[in-house]
């Protein structure tokens, strides 16, 4: 009985905002990723480099119309997977945040997680596709290598900025407010 009234009285803790943090920081890292170098500048796809690949994967050469069209399917497939890494990441966050949901898109802490999560995600995706599969390159040709090695660089600085940030902020605590009238409120 002693123990049921001490836990009643703990404060809640505030809401860890670190694994939806992560989770939406990989999705919108690699929607960046799709968008920017397999879209808009067209430097890969998922399979340009299956010529050069560690594991045998059939050849689609993107300079063909069959190679472009089964490239853009292996990046629809990639953006599903970004796509369902946001949607969980806003469900994580939403099940994890049950008041004040608004403030919680100025946390620093959790845009520090979302850039931790960037960089997870480009140096996961940069080692694996790029360097052990070898199925893409960030710019295939003379001096591939320093681009890749370029991204796996960029997603070291943004999980160490992400890192920075958020310990920078303070722990997102969803019953505590900034607003002097709220506080006011509840004390009331």
């Amino acid at each position: 009985m002693v123990s049921t009234t001490r836990e009643a009285a703990a404060p809640a803790l505030p809401a860890d905002l670190r694994l939806p943090g992560i989770v939406l920081g990989v999705g919108l890292g690699g929607f960046a990723d799709g968008i920017v170098l397999h879209q808009l500048l067209r430097w890969h796809h998922m399979l340009t480099s299956t010529d050069q690949d560690r594991i045998g994967l059939k050849y689609y050469d993107p300079d063909t119309v069959p190679g472009l069209q089964m490239n853009t399917v292996w990046d629809g497939v990639f953006h599903v997977v970004c796509w369902l890494a946001v949607l969980s990441g806003l469900a994580l966050l939403y099940s994890r945040v049950t008041r004040d949901r608004r403030r919680v898109w100025t946390s620093r802490v959790l845009w520090g997680w979302m850039l931790v999560g960037w960089g997870l995600f480009n140096l996961v995706e940069g080692v694996l596709d790029h360097h052990i599969l070898g199925i893409h390159h960030v710019y295939a040709g003379d001096g591939q290598l320093w681009w890749d090695l370029g991204f796996l660089l960029l997603g070291a600085l943004l999980m160490a900025g992400g890192w920075a940030l958020q310990r920078g902020g303070r722990p997102f605590d969803p019953d505590a407010s900034g607003d002097r009238r709220s506080e006011r409120r509840r004390s009331a």
